[in-house]
């Protein structure tokens, strides 16, 4: 078994009054230790309903390709680590402005990521080749009982269950669809390093650094052939979802503000 799919995810961190950077996990973000699913190993496990206490510590949330058009609309969409990971920013602080009581606030966008969770797909090592696998420290993970649902009954897996190999699947495929893109983001030069600050009316300052942006001066220079691939493989659409979610920025300034004074 080679490990879970999406080892690399690099994490945002931050501090008021201090640099934010993104660092590699050494494990899948927000996961603690991915097994395998087996009906003989796991046959007593129960998934009680969702709450996200897990992601309230962290300002940036990874996305797929195919969330861009809904995530612009709620958060600003950056690039992180040397593979330009995608992130959803969700904070300016050490905190997530969109969780509150282990509860996403509002109606806004919960990015896939977050909604699989404790599913992943654990990689084999052979080509292609995945398996289900599960959280098993998780806190929703529970052995026994009647609370939440079960994952097997009779040794067969639920729908619970199906729904998530589904899921998974699905986000695996736009993952490694997203790293294609963000290759040829770095290949083709743009990508710049920006930093963000914001101030409160009460003069406390949250610096956001570490993180990528397309230059746009780079992006309209780029060769016709390459505008005319681009296109076609909808990456053009993607680049303008990404330049048209740096707006949001003001909503984190005003979500942190709010947080503060609550």
């Amino acid at each position: 078994m080679a490990g879970a799919h999406d080892r690399t995810v690099p994490k945002m961190t931050t501090t008021s009054d201090t640099t934010t950077e993104a660092a590699p996990a050494g494990t899948p973000l927000f996961y603690t230790r991915p097994v395998p699913l087996q009906a003989d190993v796991h046959a007593d496990l129960r998934i009680l309903p969702g709450r996200l206490e897990f992601a309230a510590g962290n300002n940036a949330i990874p996305l797929v390709l195919g969330e861009f058009s809904l995530a612009l609309h709620h958060f600003p969409i950056l690039f992180a680590g040397p593979t330009a990971v995608p992130m959803a920013a969700v904070g300016v602080s050490e905190e997530n402005l969109f969780i509150k009581d282990g509860l996403w606030e509002d109606e806004a966008y919960i990015p896939a990521y977050l909604r699989r969770h404790p599913f992943i797909f654990i990689d084999t090592g052979a080509d292609n080749d995945f398996l289900l696998g599960i959280d098993e420290e998780n806190p929703r993970v529970v052995k026994g009982g009647d609370e939440g649902q079960p994952l097997f009954v009779d040794g067969k897996a639920t729908e619970m269950v199906q729904q998530a190999l589904e899921f998974c699947g699905q986000f695996t495929r736009e993952h490694e669809q997203t790293q294609a893109f963000s290759k040829a983001l770095i290949e083709n030069g743009l990508l710049v390093e920006r930093n963000a600050t914001v101030r409160t009316p009460d003069g406390r300052e949250f610096n956001l650094n570490g993180f990528q942006v397309v230059d746009v001066e780079k992006f309209v220079a780029l060769p016709e052939a390459t505008v005319v691939e681009w296109h076609r493989s909808g990456w053009l659409a993607l680049i303008h979802q990404h330049l048209m979610s740096l707006g949001r920025f003001n909503d984190l300034t005003r979500r942190q503000v709010e947080r503060l004074a609550a």
